[in-house]
């Protein structure tokens, strides 16, 4: 069973640290967040919080207040545990609720496949903005060499589609997650569907692993391709990892100047974007 509760102590923290280490293995320097900082952030009311198995701190996540009764989820990471990030979150929601807020929102490597479907798919975020380097050149084991694009995800606490999405992964009551949650080790599933709009076509296509660019003009609704395994994808062949990045940037990140919206994951393959 997975366990989460709000983190204070220096100690805690010094176990978070370690634990995000363990996870991205920084560069000297290269840290995004702090002991110190994080015991900063608790003590002025933020929210700092593990997953536990047992004693054993699986996950945590770091999170501030934002403009516009929101709260900016800054950091979450989750090692050897499945269910620990959906617990984390749908924790995460709680807290927020609690305290009057109605969004959450973060970033994400809209590169990386799993996060997408995580965040889209099981969350019902909502991205709203792409934002090219926002972090510079990152330098952790993960990212190592990459231009850091990032995904601002917008995720509407109490929208019906979230609603519905919590009721699925905790059960029949959509606010029952107490302050310290207890989570089974593995979610129930949330599937994408498979059906998609009429006319969609695809604008940017996996082709023998590397990115195609295709005619789309007109077309109301399009889907965009990610790399299979882009973490991997830097370590082996960082040539096709940027012409992935740069592809992407393109075309996900030109729609969403031009106003259109993602409005789907599909098949754990493709964004999803129509016309506004």
């Amino acid at each position: 069973m997975i366990a989460i509760r709000e983190l204070h102590g220096i100690g805690e923290f010094e176990q978070v640290m370690a634990l995000f280490e363990d996870i991205w293995h920084f560069d000297p320097g290269g840290q995004p967040i702090t002991v110190e900082l994080m015991l900063a952030l608790s003590h002025a009311g933020n929210y700092t919080a593990g997953a536990f198995v047992g004693d054993r701190l699986v996950g945590a996540s770091v999170a501030f207040f934002a403009a516009g009764s929101a709260l900016h989820s800054h950091i979450t990471g989750v090692s050897g545990a499945p269910g620990a990030g959906l617990a984390l979150k749908l924790h995460q929601r709680q807290w927020a609720l609690d305290r009057g807020l109605g969004r959450i929102t973060w970033t994400f490597d809209p590169l990386v496949r799993r996060n997408a479907h995580f965040n889209l798919a099981k969350l019902g975020a909502m991205p709203e903005e792409y934002l090219p380097a926002f972090y510079g050149i990152m330098d952790d084991s993960i990212n190592r060499g990459d231009e850091s694009d990032r995904v601002l995800a917008v995720w509407p606490l109490t929208a019906p589609h979230v609603e519905a999405l919590v009721r699925r992964g905790t059960g029949p009551a959509v606010p029952a997650v107490p302050t310290t949650l207890t989570a089974p080790a593995v979610p129930t599933a949330l599937t994408v569907p498979a059906a998609l709009p009429d006319g969609a076509v695809v604008a940017l296509a996996d082709e023998g692993g590397r990115p195609a660019y295709r005619p789309h003009q007109g077309a109301p609704t399009v889907l965009v391709a990610v790399p299979e395994d882009v973490e991997g994808l830097r370590r082996v062949d960082p040539g096709t990892a940027k012409a992935w990045r740069h592809a992407v940037r393109d075309v996900l990140g030109g729609m969403l100047a031009e106003g259109r919206k993602i409005t789907g994951f599909h098949d754990k393959s493709f964004y999803v974007v129509e016309s506004a």
